[in-house]
């Protein structure tokens, strides 16, 4: 399961608490107080057979006695009875459950098995146990055990600790900050980390993510997860642990999906004033606002100590703000002067408003006799509307509540000091340049021959048999079959070394030489793959320090890599400088490739080998075996590839590639304008590169795009079509769209991609297949019908829906 309900959590029509009490420390008793005082304004019903009231509400002594079923019900009662309760209460129609209680003794974990074993069929969601709550303040929906109540604001808390949470919001509170929603996960016995991810990525309360977690237990999930949330919105991870082994991975980890990994809880703290209140800087410069000198210093340090960029200024800023401002000392930090009066940090303000090259404005005072800090803070509130690329103050010694409520309440974050302040907007950097990482299209490499891929597998695959040959030959009489079946799956892994697995290599274009060579070496960059508990197959790279003072090199990646990604760990490596990018770019991707591609891979290890114009691979070694972990991200389902003759063209249909977006836009651009209104309900006119981007480069464990492709005299290929299925995070539904070029329109091209579409959700479990037309779009209304689909209404009279069970159950 993923969101599937989620949505009882975080926005409840009615909640039970089963086990409020009045004892004095008792959860019950706190749970039930909680709610209470945080307001809850539905239906709101303790249950407990001890009791006939509560602070004047009746109780009731079952859930079944409960007059309708509640959204959500909050479980305060012992482990054995957690299951007969859950299944009342999903036979009633509850949707979700937080469990309090912890689950400590074997008796206990058990009682958590039949409550999820009762759960089940009513798809009803539970979190916990050991779970601090879930808040959304905005509901004033408290459902838990929370310290304290808690604000509405912009930014989203989820933790494995309920410590941490408790003291997280209890910090928040004292400074007048609030959350969209927090959520305390417990042992994620249902509910997880990936789980609350998916769904606060479309939550349109919520404009920052901030997580704090030990461990990633379904790693696909959590990355596909995470991906999506941080293409929409900043997501900033806080892990402990640094002398953990693994925590390195995490960090890969993190950096792959685009979150941004923070180092302190300091750190996360800040940014929930940085991103709470205010928004991302459009910017990765600013330009710093002051009236003292020294105040001035202290904040280019902490601008440099947090690796940030002060803007530069073309001429054209410096001579407007001497106009403007006279008694201002120009530059990058802008001196106002001892003199300083509020209405000119507003002048400030307004002067560099036009002038994109000045980046962000930071805004940094310490109260004169002339500036009051309230009174400057009103200044910017008024002049706000000019900061068009950010605007964050830091005001020594702090500001009274009522001021800053007001700064908060126009989306001004409020620092107490130059460092924090520098920090927060390194993050928020970070998170621009990590959303960039994920958009960039990746150079196109030559597409490896499926003859090569093929053989690659039958080389490893005839390995294994011989080995597994060996073993049969080796039983004798006195062994079963079955023994010899179970000795194979736990034989130990097949080892490839020297020729055998130079020629595995070799079909992925990987030359494998000798290790003693006279050619000058720049580096040996040594490679290891190894299969993760969490994250699955995963790589390893190490080099020696250059000079044996800087670090040496120590990098994780993730599988696949593209020349993007493999580009990003290069630029690592002290030696990155020294020698051209390509060739030890065409490697990582080859080897990615390989692994990816050949299954059977569970293990290798070898030198890359870097020379002054090239990369080979020295001493490899590949362990081989039946089974290993799924990759952590999805890799290109190079399977869905098929070529067929068209209407006398030879017509390869394959799934997108981030490599596609050239043709994409070709794609677009040759849809007459009517055409592309049906397609898209209104008026577009193209995309632009973050738009393209989105299209072709998927998550394709959720989301799949089929096109159809030519390739032209001249080796360029061209789209004619495509036909793409998004499917919600449980595989229950997913929703199609098609589009062909306008100059192939009536030749069954749309026919021939909606067939496979249908086949590739049907293959993955996909339940229904929806879509949706405007009503004047006869064409796709007539292709929908032809494929099986049965129009509805729809809410909008102007347009059309689609439906079509793709199996038995949807049927019934």
């Amino acid at each position: 399961m993923t969101v599937r309900n989620l949505d009882a959590l975080f926005q409840p029509k009615s909640v039970a608490v089963i086990g409020a009490s009045k004892r004095a420390g008792s959860i019950g008793a706190m749970v039930w107080t909680r709610v209470l005082e945080g307001g809850f304004e539905g239906p709101l019903w303790p249950v407990n057979p001890k009791h006939h009231e509560l602070d004047g509400r009746p109780v009731f002594a079952d859930a079944g006695d409960l007059p309708e079923a509640p959204t959500v019900a909050l479980i305060c009662t012992p482990p054995a009875t957690w299951a007969a309760i859950v299944h009342r209460l999903g036979g009633m129609g509850t949707r979700a459950a937080i469990i309090v209680g912890q689950a400590r003794t074997d008796d206990d974990r058990t009682g958590l098995r039949h409550a999820l074993a009762a759960a089940r069929p009513h798809l009803l969601r539970i979190v916990g146990p050991g779970s601090l709550g879930v808040v959304s303040p905005a509901l004033r929906a408290h459902l838990g055990a929370p310290l304290c109540t808690v604000k509405a604001g912009g930014v989203a808390w989820v933790s494995q600790s309920n410590a941490l949470t408790n003291a997280v919001l209890g910090w928040a509170h004292a400074r007048g900050l609030g959350f969209s929603h927090a959520v305390a996960l417990g042992d994620e016995a249902d509910v997880d980390a990936g789980d609350v991810l998916d769904y606060l990525a479309s939550d349109p309360g919520t404009r920052a993510i901030l997580l704090e977690l030990d461990s990633v237990r379904a790693a696909r999930k959590f990355m596909s997860a995470a991906r999506a949330a941080a293409r929409n919105k900043p997501v900033l991870a806080l892990r402990a642990g640094r002398s953990d082994p693994a925590d390195a991975l995490y960090t890969a980890a993190f950096r792959r999906a685009g979150m941004v990994r923070v180092d302190s809880l300091d750190d996360l703290l800040d940014e929930i004033e940085t991103l709470g209140v205010g928004r991302v800087a459009a910017s990765d410069t600013a330009t710093i606002i002051t009236s003292d000198r020294g105040v001035a210093l202290l904040s280019c340090d902490a601008f440099t100590a947090a690796g940030d960029t002060l803007a530069h200024w073309p001429e054209q800023v410096t001579e407007a703000l001497a106009q403007a401002l006279p008694q201002a000392v120009s530059g990058n930090p802008l001196l106002l002067g001892d003199n300083a009066r509020p209405e000119h940090f507003g002048k400030a303000l307004e002067v560099l408003a036009p002038h994109r090259a000045t980046g962000t404005a930071f805004v940094v005072h310490t109260s004169t006799h002339g500036a009051p800090v309230a009174e400057v803070a009103q200044a910017l509130i008024a002049h706000q509307k000019f900061a068009y690329r950010g605007l964050l103050a830091c005001f020594f010694g702090g500001v009274d509540t009522a001021t800053r409520d007001a700064l908060h309440a126009q989306g001004i974050p409020v620092h107490t000091t130059p460092q924090r302040l520098a920090s927060a907007f390194a993050r928020l950097v970070d998170y621009r340049l990590g959303r960039e990482l994920l958009m960039q299209t990746p150079e196109g490499l030559p597409a490896q021959l499926p003859g090569s891929i093929g053989a690659a597998q039958a080389e490893a695959q005839g390995a294994l048999a011989a080995a597994e040959g060996e073993l049969s030959n080796q039983a004798t009489s006195g062994i079963s079959n079955e023994a010899i079946t179970e000795a194979k799956s736990e034989a130990p892994p097949v080892r490839l070394t020297g020729e055998a697995a130079a020629r595995l290599f070799g079909h992925f274009g990987l030359a494998v030489e000798p290790k003693e060579t006279a050619e000058e070496i720049v580096v040996d960059i040594t490679v290891e793959l190894h299969d993760d508990d969490n994250f699955g197959p995963v790589f390893l790279f190490t080099a020696p320090s250059p000079d044996d003072v800087s670090p040496p090199m120590r990098a994780y990646g993730l599988p696949p890599l593209n020349p993007i990604l493999a580009r990003d760990i290069v630029s690592r490596s002290p030696y990155a400088r020294r020698v051209p990018a390509e060739p030890s770019l065409v490697a990582l991707t080859a080897l990615s490739q390989a692994v990816c591609d050949v299954r059977e891979i569970v293990g290798l290890s070898l030198a890359l080998r870097v020379f002054r114009t090239r990369t080979v691979v020295v001493a490899p070694c590949i362990r081989l075996a039946r089974k290993r972990s799924r990759l952590a991200i999805m890799p290109y389902p190079r399977r869905f590839e098929e070529t067929l003759d068209w209407n006398g063209l030879h017509v390869t249909i394959r799934p997108i590639r981030p490599e596609d977006e050239a043709a994409h836009s070709e794609l677009v651009k040759a849809m007459t304008p009517d055409d592309l209104r049906l397609r898209f309900f209104g008026a577009v006119r193209g995309f632009d590169h973050s738009q393209l981007a989105r299209m072709t480069q998927i998550d394709y464990d959720r989301e799949m795009a089929l096109i159809a492709t030519i390739t032209d005299e001249h080796g360029s290929e061209h789209t004619l079509g495509v036909v793409r299925a998004i499917s919600d995070p449980d595989n229950e539904t997913a929703e199609f769209a098609v589009a062909v070029r306008s100059d192939q329109k009536g030749h069954k091209l749309g026919r021939l991609l909606m067939e496979r579409i249908i086949a590739y959700a049907r293959a993955r479990g996909t339940h229904w297949l929806v879509g949706e037309a405007l009503r004047e779009n006869a064409p796709m209304i007539r292709l929908a019908q032809a494929c099986g689909f049965t129009a509805a209404r729809t809410e909008d009279p102007a347009v059309v829906g689609f439906r079509l069970a793709l199996d038995d159950a949807a049927r019934t």
